[in-house]
């Protein structure tokens, strides 16, 4: 079986287990030959421009780099030059052109990470956690013109578990590509890999993230909350306000026994977090973080800012996250 010559497209860190693989274990089966990431970009306290990870791993290993700020004609002729037999695309963040896609010998394929077709866009990984659902996953696909919407070749499943933020289960997703590209090349070398048509029917859809998606409704279930505030984290992350200061909320779940008062009245503290009466159970916050501090557990940070049983916590409406019809950009 001959070595596949791939391109990678990337720029976020979700990607590198997937590429260690690729410079390791998987050499025989693909070899990266280029990559593609986003520009070099202001980061950090400083807000000094840096090259991403996806960059800095491929100039560790001599690879060329392609940073367009938009990709156009003279991209697809770039591609066309590495002499692809696939591109392999995870959290670039560019549109592709048609005339990009069908360029390599097999085609571009996509490591979206969501259970396609549930989670088209985004954020599926924020949104999923912050939807309450308990599995997601990784989906190989063949890119369309049209939002996540290509044939699947296979899935690789990851729980959730309900103290995983969002922050975990990347990482868990990141870990998952490896299998799923372990499964998919070879059979894609020896042209046996095939694709399945998405279920139209069963398609939702989430859309970028901003800072006001943080916000909490108290009157919604505990459940509902914990999963939103798990999801969120660690951005937008939801707040709340606290004794006339906002405050940023890192990790939650339900509390085994009621809480007594109007949906976001504090009615306590256990060992483990924050109590806090809502529409349905009782929520414990278990991680919280004041202007200028550190994300710390419950029980340092009421010892800095103690929250007394009574304490109102005030509702704000709470944004929709996905639908079944893509958000109007």
């Amino acid at each position: 079986m001959m070595s596949l010559r791939i391109v990678f497209l990337g720029s976020d860190p979700i990607a590198l287990p997937a590429l260690d693989w690729l410079a390791g274990e998987g050499s025989a089966i693909g070899e990266v030959v280029a990559v593609a990431t986003q520009p070099d970009r202001p980061a950090g306290r400083g807000q000094a421009v840096q090259a991403n990870g996806i960059k800095r791993w491929a100039l560790e290993r001599g690879l060329p780099v392609h940073q367009p700020e938009k990709l156009g004609e003279s991209d697809v002729a770039w591609l066309a030059a590495r002499q692809a037999d696939v591109a392999l695309v995870m959290a670039y963040g560019h549109i592709l052109r048609e005339a990009f896609i069908g360029t390599p010998r097999l085609g571009t394929l996509n490591l979206h990470a969501s259970l396609l077709p549930g989670y088209r866009g985004a954020s599926p990984i924020q949104t999923a956690v912050a939807g309450g659902e308990r599995i997601t996953g990784v989906s190989l696909m063949r890119i369309v013109r049209k939002l996540d919407a290509g044939p699947v070749a296979d899935r690789e499943s990851v729980t959730v578990g309900p103290l995983d933020t969002a922050l975990d289960i990347e990482s868990k997703l990141a870990a998952a590509g490896v299998p799923l590209l372990a499964r998919a090349l070879p059979k894609l070398a020896q042209g046996a890999l095939t694709f399945t048509d998405q279920d139209e029917a069963r398609a939702t859809y989430c859309r970028r993230l901003v800072k006001e998606d943080g916000d909490l409704d108290f009157s919604a279930p505990a459940s509902t909350l914990a999963a939103r505030i798990n999801g969120l984290f660690p951005w937008p992350c939801c707040s709340v306000e606290m004794k006339g200061q906002p405050v940023k909320l890192g990790l939650a779940d339900v509390a085994g026994h009621a809480a007594g008062g109007a949906p976001g009245t504090v009615a306590g503290a256990d060992a483990d977090g924050l109590l806090v009466a809502t529409g349905e159970g009782t929520l414990r916050l278990r991680k919280l973080q004041r202007p200028g501090g550190r994300m710390l557990p419950a029980a340092e940070f009421l010892r800095g800012f103690p929250i007394p049983a009574g304490e109102k916590i005030p509702s704000r409406p709470m944004s929709i996250l996905v639908k079944s019809i893509p958000f109007r950009s």
